[in-house]
């Protein structure tokens, strides 16, 4: 049975990482001492639900955690310091550490090592998360042990309930725009101003004009939605900003 660390402080190790194609050791007391930090591990880099699901809730609410206390949001994974580099870079999560456990050794002193040979991976962790405060876990979320890859109790949105049930989740913005726009330039400017997060969908790279009617019945960019909501072009969000007191 797997077993609540909390209470406990965690392993200590040294993780052997990659920044920038160098090697660069750290460990847990750089990770951990003096800070709060939300931690999640899985099974692998690059696998559907990590990949899907459990990184970009992370990685999307990163602004509401900080705003709630937590100075940094770790990945941990039974992964070699190349592919959690790469894995990073495909997730576009620069809001999260990924931080390789090579040698299973953080995973083994978690007691959350475990034998996941008859998928042809080896030892891997079970997938979990918890709040860690100057390095003493304070609440752990372990996903029940049944078969397959549970993932029902430690996404973001349980973690930051935890944190504070009444912490107010950052709007979803996505905007269309195109390479040289400066009508583009200006409303990504006052979002990143303001410290809004958004989704950018650049056309002729990852759409076309004619998608971009589809949706917003607009031929023009920039195109701004804002939870699901077709605000309109830069001009129209500088209104929906100031007459929300954003």
């Amino acid at each position: 049975m797997l077993k609540s660390r909390e209470g406990e402080r965690v392993p200590n190790v040294t993780f052997r990482t990659r920044k920038d194609g160098q090697w660069l050791d750290i460990t847990t007391d750089e990770l951990f001492a003096g800070k709060t930090v939300v931690v999640f591990a899985l099974p692998g880099a690059f696998t559907p639900t990590c990949s899907s699901t459990h990184v970009p809730g992370y990685n999307e609410l990163y602004t509401t955690f900080k705003k709630n206390g937590v100075d940094d949001i770790i990945c941990i994974s039974v992964n070699d310091p190349f592919v959690m580099e790469e894995w990073q870079k495909d997730q576009h999560a620069e809001n999260i550490k990924f931080i390789p456990d090579g040698n299973g050794e953080f995973s083994e002193g978690m007691g959350l090592l475990v034998d996941k040979s008859d998928l042809g991976f080896g030892k891997r962790s079970w997938r979990y998360s918890m709040l860690v405060k100057d390095g003493v876990i304070e609440k752990m979320f372990i996903e029940p042990e049944v078969e397959g890859d549970p993932f029902e109790v430690s996404d973001a949105e349980t973690m930051l309930k935890y944190i504070n049930p009444e912490a107010a989740k950052p709007q979803l913005v996505s905007l269309f725009t195109k390479v040289g726009c400066p009508y583009c330039a200006r409303a990504k400017a006052a979002l990143k101003d303001r410290g809004i997060a958004f989704e950018e969908i650049v056309l002729g790279k990852d759409i076309t004009t004619r998608s971009l009617q589809a949706v917003s019945g607009a031929k023009t960019v920039p195109q701004v939605f804002i939870d699901g909501k077709l605000i309109g072009g830069s001009e129209a969000l500088a209104e929906y900003l100031t007459a929300n007191n954003l």
